[in-house]
């Protein structure tokens, strides 16, 4: 009989459950863990396309992506000038409004946004009151659409009529042009489901002199390559997303001597809304972000998402070159800091334009830069930088050109690929705002929100139905 002979020294490979890896580390024993789950939680028809996906069509899909990741990375996207929605965004014409997320019915829209369409009807003129203005969105006297359709992107629960001011983003190798709103600022304002004066009389001096103040400014200062100041404000702390104070400080001392060149009746106002707007860089951003992935969507075969978006309803994405919405309900945002008197009871669900962010590098992908971040995510910069690594795990690629000095000048990840959060069943984290659900007095606090899995599960299989 043979004689075996154990080993002295053990050191040991646990792929699997966890458990077993810290009972040999609590014996004092060298171990590895390694993080292995069932593919796809076990659900056999997503087994079965990623078979597919990885296996005879992984060669199409991986040029794809690679394509769809260097447009994302080294496109440069610029502001240009700001003219208003009704002039300068295709389709934007009549009583209609453009809005965050899919599209929905005025009625089943969440409640800060109903209220920010209302406040967006009475702005705009068409109705004297918020009552009035509900009525008309009720009768469908007002037409409302999806910002995306119109290569729009919009913050929050906004709602933009066609005098707001646009700004206006072009992406010139690509060939793409994107739009925002000029940010509305903190505190009473429509973006944040207010409906009160105070939140139409800002919607009205954006329009009134706001706007015509940033035209002025951008005709005598030039196009702004806006990933380069995003760059510099990622490298200062900024996630680009629930943080954009370092940005935003860089544009004002950048655009200094073209604001103390406006016209008097406009300096003052100006100077002081920017001022007191820590999020003025958010749009921009935004619209950046968009033109590049309108860029990237004309790419065919791709397993990368490019577009994802929420109404507090419902939650949306699609893939590059598909034109197909995948939709789920919106999820609520789940890791969170509450104002004092408030909190999970009374927090509307996920809601804005604003993950286009996530999809480019930032917000997310920029949480282990973050110090800001840091703090809702368990408050040490391990727990933003897991955020960031858990972003790495679905993600095709990184950025050039967006690096975390606190991990070593890393590049944030970029190019969210459909197959691995599926595999994984890791999905994006999107850091963001919240608002109140139901009583109209806005900004309630602010969190990450897990992005739902059944959109991506959807998405996986319309892709394998595609390249069959």
């Amino acid at each position: 009989m043979t004689q075996v002979v154990l080993p002295g020294e053990v050191e040991v490979v646990n792929v699997g459950l966890p458990m077993f890896a810290d009972a040999v580390r609590e014996q004092g024993r060298p171990v590895q863990q390694v993080d292995w789950r069932i593919p796809a939680g076990g659900d056999a028809a997503a087994v079965t396309a990623l078979t597919r996906l990885y296996g005879p069509a992984a060669a199409t899909i991986d040029e794809a992506n690679a394509e769809v990741v260097r447009r994302l990375d080294t496109g440069v996207p610029r502001l240009v000038g700001v003219s208003t929605f009704g002039a300068a965004v295709p389709g934007v014409e009549g009583r209609m409004l453009l809005h965050c997320g899919p599209v929905l019915p005025y009625a089943e829209h969440c409640d800060p946004l109903r209220r920010s369409m209302r406040a967006a009807v009475v702005a705009e003129g068409w109705a004297v009151d918020v009552a009035e203005a509900d009525r008309l969105l009720h009768d469908g006297e007002v037409r409302l659409d999806a910002a995306n359709h119109h290569d729009t992107v919009v913050p929050m629960a906004s709602a933009i009529g066609p005098s707001q001011p646009a700004l206006i983003v072009e992406n010139q190798e690509g060939g793409t042009r994107a739009f925002s709103s000029v940010n509305q600022g903190p505190g009473e304002v429509a973006w944040f489901g207010r409906e009160t004066d105070a939140a139409i009389a800002r919607l009205r001096f954006l329009a009134e002199t706001g706007g015509p103040a940033l035209a002025a400014i951008i005709d005598a200062a030039g196009p702004l390559d806006i990933f380069a100041i995003a760059a510099q404000g990622v490298s200062m702390g900024d996630d680009l997303h629930m943080r954009t104070q370092a940005a935003t400080n860089l544009l004002t001392r950048s655009w200094l001597p073209y604001l103390a060149a406006l016209p008097e009746a406009a300096r003052v106002p100006f100077a002081r809304y920017l001022g007191d707007n820590h999020l003025f860089f958010l749009n921009l951003a935004m619209a950046a972000a968009k033109s590049l992935q309108l860029w990237a969507e004309q790419v065919t075969g791709s397993s990368i998402v490019t577009t994802m978006s929420r109404n507090g309803t419902t939650f949306g994405i699609k893939l590059a070159g598909a034109p197909t919405w995948h939709l789920t309900e919106a999820p609520p945002v789940g890791e969170a800091m509450y104002q004092p008197g408030q909190g999970p009871h009374v927090a509307a669900r996920d809601i804005g334009d604003s993950a286009v962010l996530e999809l480019t590098g930032l917000g997310g992908p920029a949480a282990g830069g973050s110090f800001a971040v840091a703090a809702f995510l368990g408050g040490t910069m391990a727990d933003a930088a897991a955020a960031t690594e858990g972003f790495r795990a679905i993600c095709a690629g990184s950025s050039s050109r967006f690096t975390l000095p606190p991990m070593g000048f890393a590049g944030t990840p970029l190019g969210v690929d459909v197959r691995k959060v599926v595999e994984s069943g890791i999905t994006p984290k999107v850091t963001t705002g919240i608002l109140h659900a139901h009583d109209g007095s806005g900004q309630v606090g602010a969190g990450v929100a897990t992005a739902p899995l059944d959109c991506f599960v959807d998405a996986l299989h319309d892709l394998d139905r595609r390249l069959a």
